[in-house]
């Protein structure tokens, strides 16, 4: 693990070594810059990918939801629908609604 540490993080052992120390410097400042926004893009990518996901999941559900409310909404069936035998009126009918 150190040696691969080594090779990549170490300019005094990876393929830097023949520069001078100040352009060596300077390309593993820009190097270190480079894979810090790239962490911090995937990770802020994935946090943002996570809402997102987030964000279609609840409204899948609720229009899967809704969509089952209003097919339901066609089967229901009330007290009038199942008239007494005996053919009398239920209590509302009395009233004529």
């Amino acid at each position: 693990m150190t040696s691969i540490y080594r090779t990549i993080m170490d300019s005094r052992f990876n393929s830097l070594r023949n520069l001078p120390p100040a352009q060596r410097f300077q390309v593993m400042l820009f190097l270190s810059f480079m894979w810090t926004t790239a962490f911090c893009a995937a990770l802020g990518a994935w946090l943002w990918f996570g809402s997102l996901m987030t964000l279609h999941l609840v409204l899948a559900l609720a229009i899967a939801f809704t969509g089952w409310t209003f097919r339901s909404a066609n089967q229901v069936t009330t007290y009038r629908d199942h008239p007494l035998k005996d053919g009398t009126a239920r209590y509302d009918d009395v009233w004529g609604a």
